[in-house]
């Protein structure tokens, strides 16, 4: 089993508190460095997942929750931890970031739980760099689906992924096709038979035609 390719059953077991963070076992943490925390849902509640990410406020998104820490050089108080919840975040995702963040950090650190744009100037945007811009709309979380296309059985072939998808699940040796309700990207490698392209090219038309409401759709292409 491999990072964020978790099964239900496995994640089930974290009853949706399951922690990823960066580095390795081996590698030296500098415990006074600020870590920001993002808090997903991929399709069921099951799929929830807390994952460090960079330290960068570019990262935050008003529909989602996350957790900053910003530890202090002291015996004393630890530090200060926030959970930062979106302007259009889920009220049940905003409960379960609270939940999670005292789930992680004991009462030696400072918890505090603030919403969009009540962010205190000296301490927040300080820990996590600088005030930047960053998204905030994720309208494609409800659209979102991938599709691997291939021929390696004979014939040409489409299947969707599951809805708790991430970068690994693009396969290197055959098409894959996003679509979040707006517009659809291709991957393929530089392998990529050019009639295999056409069929997926042929199956996106149908496909969109069949979506309710999401037709004006954009082809783009990517490849490696």
């Amino acid at each position: 089993m491999t990072q964020q390719q978790e099964n239900l059953k496995f994640l089930s077991h974290f009853k949706r508190k399951f922690v990823i963070h960066k580095g390795k076992m081996k590698l030296k943490v500098d415990i006074v460095q600020p870590s920001l925390y993002h808090i997903r849902t991929n399709g069921s509640a099951l799929c929830t997942r807390t994952i460090q990410i960079a330290t960068d406020s570019s990262n935050l998104n008003s529909e989602f929750c996350f957790i900053l820490k910003v530890p202090f050089e002291s015996t004393d108080n630890q530090g200060t931890v926030y959970t930062w919840v979106g302007q259009a975040a889920d009220p049940d995702e905003a409960k379960l970031a609270e939940d999670v963040m005292n789930t992680m950090f004991d009462d030696s650190y400072s918890k505090q739980v603030i919403n969009e744009g009540e962010e205190p100037e000296n301490v927040f945007w300080v820990g996590i760099g600088s005030q930047k811009p960053y998204d905030e709309d994720a309208e494609y979380r409800k659209y979102a689906r991938l599709f691997r296309c291939s021929n390696e059985k004979g014939y040409f072939a489409v299947s969707e992924k599951c809805s708790d998808f991430c970068q690994d699940d693009l396969a290197d040796d055959d098409i894959m096709l996003l679509d979040n309700g707006k517009e659809a990207k291709l991957h393929a490698c530089s392998q990529t038979q050019y009639l295999a392209c056409e069929f997926v090219i042929r199956f996106y038309s149908w496909f969109s035609r069949f979506t309710c409401g999401l037709v004006h759709r954009q082809a783009k292409w990517r490849s490696n």
